[in-house]
């Protein structure tokens, strides 16, 4: 158990795994809109900033070369040496100074002066030194004109050389080549005649500048970087709330249906279920799947998916209910896929397999008729009928074992599974294990209270007991030795029963009682339904071809449960029960059962008792019983086999059965089986009076006549007659007059069994 447990364990972990494969559209997704993204950033931070140098001035920095070009235009037209002019050109030099230090925010260090060297020509005027170079300490009249950091490298920008300026200056302040940038501008001009030539040359810091450009960018890179991130978040969660969420909930409700195509339809508020489980399952309907959808309406894009989901579901759910549970393992074979994710190839006809259960058919008396008087409204006939059947066999089925395969006409066909030959082997091999395990214990323990050789004997003869016992055949199991396998059967035959008082309780069929075409307006008519069961193997699969194909069951228990379907007409009762299912029953079900007869079926020598439960409506109100769909389940998950005690509607249906009627008939029985036909006839007499009597005192049918004319042998009127054979045990008059037919006595061949010769 523990080696199942860890490879089921194993088995739900590669499941998992798989199914985690369903988010790689969304990786897909993320992947697709990351390329987009920076293809994006790329056209942004690459491309554009190269259209960008196509203008006319390539979009650069352009303020040192206006501020060389102002100089230059005041340089010549400040071209004369006199006084005046000079001191002009000295105010320009200062005030262009001040102007072009301005552009600097941090003016505290001397590698935060923008302008660092500067050189006007021709020199002129006192005030200029003999190279040009205009960027001198200023005198102490002038200091104040200057701010400090010009002050702080006035004295560098004077010691430096006229030919290698820049590379001096970045030595000098410690600063990048590339940072530095030397302007000039050079023209020639002619006046009276003699052409003269005017020259600015101003070196600028952009240190400043380029750290500033590099620190912006470096936000603006890491601002785009992080929208970018939050805008492929955004676009993930809309990809995952929109398309990866319903697409992984179509997937799991085809994992579902492969691994187990009897679940129902997935709900959102989990119901429990009978025998013990806890699933968030509905009964047989999807309008789960609508609601859904509904309530998420108004959110863009769960129209599509929603809509998808809720066909898959039906689609799935139209599967499992067309196939039933013989089309459960074609349903499986084709949703299933292979160990590296590929699904199958399609193919409808998968091979059969060999699986126990219990198989039930229930009919509707008389459909012939029913068929004639009603033409197609036939239909809402059947499945008035079916909507009870299918409830209360799927609700009374242990766990997801009860289910109706399909309909034959006005019979359907149940199946309550216990499960595939492998899996019945070997829980009954595990059972014996214990078992014997158990006795061996103990035998253990007596055999140190006596000698060794006692001991040696009990041992040798426990290893053959069970080698006998395990290895019954490999085409048959014991299914009697399964654990738990009478409450299997107690809450099948119970959902039979449920199906025969809900036939009767239902207001729709109630309503055929007023239809003139079946009861000549006079409710006359009563839908009557037949049961029979039988216990046993069976081929579960797929019957046609890829044109057509049919989930069905082939074995003779199948063929056995309609023949006992169909034997309840001889009977006169409602439901008959093989040998093979009272075996299977708890004994308090048993204690309620009634052996009718001994018999062999047509096709088979093989004799077997056959048992009714004594089901009647008549005189019944089982309305009276009725229970909602909610207290229903409880009652079935609270079963007990104490229920064939209290329950309301199993004792109502049985009301008739005295124990004096059960003692004549049972000694009539034996009478009948062992061949003292003449003293049976009398006790069927007997307890078919009891039962006519019983009817008739407790009231359960009304009539006009008089008690002792209906009881009074010597009255045969068709009122009468009628009266009887509706008050009277069906199952005593079948048995007087198959006895009366051959003479009263029993054939020289009689050997306590008969052969039932119609299906």
């Amino acid at each position: 158990e523990i080696e199942d447990m860890a490879r089921e364990k194993r088995s739900s972990t590669k499941e998992d795994k798989r199914l985690s494969k369903a988010a790689t559209i969304g990786t897909a997704l993320m992947v697709i809109n990351s390329h987009r993204a920076m293809i994006l950033v790329i056209a942004i931070v690459g491309i554009l900033p190269l259209i960008f140098t196509l203008g006319p001035t390539g979009y650069a920095n352009t303020s040192p070369f206006e501020l060389v070009d102002l100089l230059q235009g005041n340089n010549v037209d400040l071209r004369s040496n006199n006084t005046d002019t000079c001191e002009q050109l000295q105010l320009t030099i200062e005030s262009w100074l001040r102007g072009a230090f301005s552009i600097d925010f941090y003016n505290n260090r001397k590698t935060d002066s923008y302008v660092l060297w500067g050189q006007l020509l021709p020199v002129r005027c006192d005030f200029q030194s003999e190279n040009g170079v205009f960027t001198v300490c200023p005198t102490e009249d002038r200091k104040d004109f200057f701010p400090d950091s010009e002050l702080l490298i006035c004295e560098i920008s004077e010691s430096a050389p006229l030919n290698n300026t820049l590379s001096f200056l970045a030595d000098e302040l410690h600063l990048r080549p590339g940072v530095l940038i030397s302007v000039s501008n050079e023209i020639d001009v002619e006046f009276d005649s003699i052409v003269e030539t005017f020259n600015v040359t101003v070196i600028f810091n952009l240190d400043h500048s380029v750290a500033l450009l590099n620190t912006s960018s470096l936000i603006l890179q890491t601002a785009l970087l992080c929208l970018i991130l939050v805008g492929l978040s955004i676009l993930r969660f809309d990809a995952k709330k929109l398309v990866i969420e319903p697409l992984r909930r179509m997937l799991k409700i085809v994992l579902r249906y492969a691994a187990n195509p009897l679940s129902p339809t997935p709900r959102n508020k989990s119901k429990k279920k009978k025998g013990g489980s806890d699933d968030a399952f509905d009964r047989g309907n999807n309008s789960d799947s609508d609601s859904d959808y509904d309530a998420n309406k108004d959110q863009l894009g769960n129209y599509e998916t929603e809509k998808l989901i809720t066909a898959i579901a039906k689609i799935t759910d139209l599967l499992r209910k067309c196939w039933g549970v013989a089309g459960a393992g074609i349903i499986s074979s084709n949703l299933a896929r292979t160990p590296d994710g590929k699904t199958v190839v399609f193919n409808p006809l998968v091979p059969g397999k060999l699986v126990y259960a219990l198989f039930g058919f229930a009919g509707i008396n008389e459909f012939s008729k029913q068929l004639r008087a009603l033409d197609q409204e036939v239909i809402n006939l059947i499945n008035d009928v079916a909507k009870v059947i299918h409830e209360e066999v799927y609700r009374w089925g242990y766990g997801d074992s009860g289910q109706c395969n399909k309909n034959l006409g006005g019979a359907f066909l149940m199946v309550y599974r216990i499960g595939d030959f492998k899996d019945v082997k070997k829980k009954r091999e595990t059972a014996a294990n214990v078992i014997f395990s158990q006795e061996k214990q103990s035998g253990t323990r007596l055999a140190t209270l006596k000698n060794r050789k006692s001991q040696h004997r009990r041992k040798n003869t426990l290893i053959r007991r069970r080698n006998k016992q395990t290895n019954i055949g490999m085409d048959t199991v014991q299914l009697a030795s399964l654990p738990g396998i009478t409450t299997f059967t107690d809450r099948a035959l119970i959902g039979m029963l449920k199906s025969f008082a809900g036939i009767y309780r239902d207001r729709r069929l109630l309503n055929w009682k007023n239809d003139f075409r079946l009861g000549a307006g006079v409710g006359a008519f009563s839908v009557d339904m037949i049961f029979g069961m039988d216990a046993g193997w069976a081929v579960e699969g797929a019957v046609g071809s890829g044109y057509k194909i049919d989930a069905t069951y082939l074995s003779p228990h199948v063929n056995m449960a309609s023949r006992m379907m169909s034997a309840c007409k001889q009977y006169g009762v409602s439901i008959l029960l093989s040998q093979a299912v009272e075996e299977l029953l708890s004994q308090p079900a048993r204690s309620k059962l009634r052996h009718l007869d001994t018999v062999t079926v047509k096709g088979s020598s093989v004799k077997q008792r056959i048992f009714t439960y004594d089901a009647r409506h008549v005189g019944v109100d089982f309305f009276l019983f009725e229970r909602s769909p909610d207290q229903a389940d409880l009652d079935s998950d609270r079963y007990t086999p104490n229920i064939w005690n209290i329950d309301q509607d199993l004792k109502a249906m049985r009301q008739h059965i005295t124990e004096d009627f059960e003692e004549v008939f049972k000694d009539g029985r034996r009478k009948y089986l062992s061949g003292n036909w003449k003293e049976a006839i009398e006790c069927f007499r007997e307890a078919d009076k009891i039962m006519i009597t019983t009817m008739i005192e407790e009231g359960y049918l009304e009539f006009n006549l008089s008690s002792a004319r209906v009881l009074s042998n010597d009255n045969e009127n068709e009122e009468t007659i009628r009266l009887r054979q509706e008050m009277g045990d069906g199952p005593c008059r079948c048995l007087i007059s198959f006895m009366e037919r051959e003479g009263g006595t029993p054939p020289k061949n009689w050997k306590g069994y008969r052969p039932l010769t119609s299906k």
